[in-house]
């Protein structure tokens, strides 16, 4: 079963990788596929993105989901 993070929308199969996990199956909240997984990057999630993290290079919509947040320059 898939979790996902209600902060951050980040969907992982261990709850333990989420900061704020919750249990249910999700589509993608940009484009709407169903069953999408953490490595699902559509164009409409992508050009959402404005922020990188400096530590480990995830990327987020808001800079206080990351720990070391810098801007995405584009």
């Amino acid at each position: 079963m898939a979790h996902t993070c209600t902060t951050c929308g980040a969907v992982a199969d261990s709850p333990g990788h989420l900061c704020n996990p919750c249990d249910d199956e999700t589509s993608c909240s940009f484009c709407g596929a169903p069953e999408v997984d953490s490595k699902h990057v559509c164009s409409d999630k992508l050009s959402a993105m404005q922020y990188v993290c400096g530590g480990c290079g995830r990327v987020a919509v808001e800079e206080d989901n990351l720990c070391e947040p810098q801007p995405i320059k584009k």
